[in-house]
């Protein structure tokens, strides 16, 4: 599901209505599957999985489901960057073999992390600086200040309007109705 989030039409208005669609489908599904547009298989969402989201941040990142679905609230809120950025280091951090992780070292800073980068995150100018003196010697630990940094924006702020949003108190009053 969330390959499909980044197969969406480019522009932002385009993204927030197409994923408007899929909450309320999703919404809509009584036993609460997701149907794909563009397959015809259905995820299913566990009952129990909404409750575990709201107990911590880890336990909905680390969620297939939860994850996908935070992802498409950040999208429809214009601050998709943002987990792109933290998956993105992620997936560097697991890099192998080392000889990839310059070239991917440089996409990630470039595409996230200096300044007027196309998806550009909210980091202050010290950890920008650390961040560029890091890929000098590009290691699995370059990106983990920003990371956390990151981590910690997105735990504050965009979780908890993620736990107040429609589409999270709407499954969460259907887990309940059960």
């Amino acid at each position: 599901m969330c390959r499909e989030l980044e197969s969406l039409p480019i522009t932002c208005l385009e993204r927030a209505k197409e994923l408007k669609a899929l909450f309320r489908s999703f919404l809509q599904k009584p036993d609460l599957s997701i149907s794909h547009s563009h397959k015809t298989d259905k995820i299913r969402l566990k009952m129990d999985e909404p409750l575990k989201w709201r107990q911590s941040f880890e336990n909905l990142l680390s969620n297939q489901h939860g994850l996908c679905l935070f992802r498409a609230f950040l999208v429809s809120e214009f601050s998709e960057e943002n987990i792109a950025f933290y998956l993105a280091c992620e997936d560097y951090r697991i890099t192998k073999p080392s000889s990839k992780l310059s070239a991917k070292a440089k996409k990630i800073y470039e595409e996230y992390v200096c300044s007027d980068a196309p998806r550009e995150v909210n980091l202050d100018h010290e950890t920008k600086a650390i961040t560029k003196k890091n890929l000098e010697r590009p290691s699995q630990s370059c990106f983990s200040l920003a990371q956390e940094k990151i981590y910690a924006l997105m735990e504050k702020d965009c979780y908890p309007r993620f736990l107040k949003s429609i589409t999270y108190l709407e499954i969460s009053r259907q887990v309940k109705a059960g």
